[in-house]
């Protein structure tokens, strides 16, 4: 059966309604960049100071690769990795991509004061810049196959959504 991708910008629900609709659908959940922090031993903002943000892509893109390969699962993207054309024709291949989104303001009440998110913790506009981050994003996120608002609604809300379109998808 195929996957269930998740795709967005941070802040927008991924991991937490991946996990909801992964248990609702007796799916095996698979975060993206939780693996590749097991893999490299180290978190994600350890990795973007370490490393940087190309060679941490380009991890991203062999990661993906592998994990599209799986069948029946709910995969969470990072927030960035919809901008590689390449793990979007990977994940395609055996999945459904909903891109989950919500506005500037929003994102940034969510995130509050995470230091964990790379990205947030460079920000010294954090409003200004994800506007910017949104905009520069926007057509990656538009190849996705739905979007799905997740302002103004619970996760468990958000994950039933996600999983009537996939079971109409399908059929």
């Amino acid at each position: 059966m195929k996957n269930i991708v998740l795709t967005g910008f941070m802040g927008t629900g991924k991991t937490t309604v991946g996990k909801i609709l992964a248990k609702k659908l007796n799916r095996e959940f698979i975060d993206t960049d939780a693996v590749i922090e097991e893999k490299l031993g180290a978190t994600i903002s350890e990795i973007f100071k370490s490393i940087g943000e190309p060679k941490f892509r380009e991890f991203e893109v062999q990661t993906i690769a592998l994990i599209s390969r799986m069948d029946n699962c709910v995969i969470s993207c990072g927030g960035g990795a919809a901008v590689d054309p390449r793990n979007i024709e990977n994940l395609r291949k055996n999945g459904v991509i909903f891109n989950l989104y919500a506005s500037a303001d929003h994102i940034l009440k969510r995130l509050g004061q995470d230091d964990t998110r790379p990205l947030i913790k460079k920000m010294t506009k954090p409003f200004e810049q994800i506007v910017k981050l949104l905009a520069q994003r926007k057509k990656a996120y538009e190849q996705c196959d739905f979007a799905i608002n997740t302002e103004n609604i619970t996760p468990e809300e958000v994950a039933e959504k996600i999983a009537k379109q996939f079971e109409i998808s399908e059929n």
